[in-house]
């Protein structure tokens, strides 16, 4: 049976990413562009479509009130005092340099892991995937709880390192290095592409 790859994009929107987003304006934007995400995220998005394997784009949102919000974490008490990740609006969006294709999938979460609440494990069952690779932000957060649940469903699981970022730079080497491992192949972007 032929092994069908896809891409998550993993919360890498304006909101988080962007100089002018409420959170990337706290610096994390900086590390963003030190690690030349958005190019790298690109190269592997443009190599995925010319070999017809879907790239599915993951972005976390609530209600402008937050009435859809149920985590209790201070995480998230802080996200409503900034009024941030707001469904509708320019930080919900993914920068232009790696912007979905009208034909591609979008699923708008409101918890850390992209399985909870939303359609994503049944629509990539249903198109026979058994392989993901990880690109997004946070490595620590998204990218880990992503991979974790993928793991226990079965899938294959690749993290590109160099397409994650986490704000702090410790934090990121010691979930590739020591956690991640556990539940995924951790590589670089160049070698995934050299496995397509």
């Amino acid at each position: 049976m032929m092994s069908k790859t896809a891409l998550l994009v993993l919360d890498v929107q304006n909101e988080l990413v962007d100089p002018k987003g409420k959170i990337g304006s706290e610096g994390f934007s900086n590390v963003v562009g030190e690690r030349r995400l958005l190019p790298k995220i690109r190269r592997v998005q443009e190599a995925m479509r010319e070999k017809d394997q879907p790239v599915v784009f993951i972005r976390v949102g609530f209600r402008a009130d937050y009435a859809d919000a149920i985590s209790r974490s201070a995480r998230l008490a802080r996200i409503k005092r900034m009024q941030a990740l707001v469904i509708g609006t320019w930080g919900l969006e993914f920068p232009d340099e790696i912007a979905p294709r009208a034909d591609e999938m979008i699923y708008t979460k409101r918890a850390v892991s992209p399985f909870f609440n939303t359609g994503l494990l049944t629509w990539l069952r249903a198109h026979g995937v058994d392989t993901l690779a990880l690109c997004g932000v946070y490595t620590h957060m998204v990218v880990d709880s992503t991979a974790r649940y993928a793991d226990d469903s079965g899938f294959v699981v690749k993290v590109l390192e160099d397409c994650c970022a986490s704000p702090d730079v410790e934090v990121h080497r010691i979930e590739v290095e020591k956690i991640l491992p556990l539940f995924a192949q951790v590589m670089s972007s160049e070698d995934f592409l050299a496995s397509l």
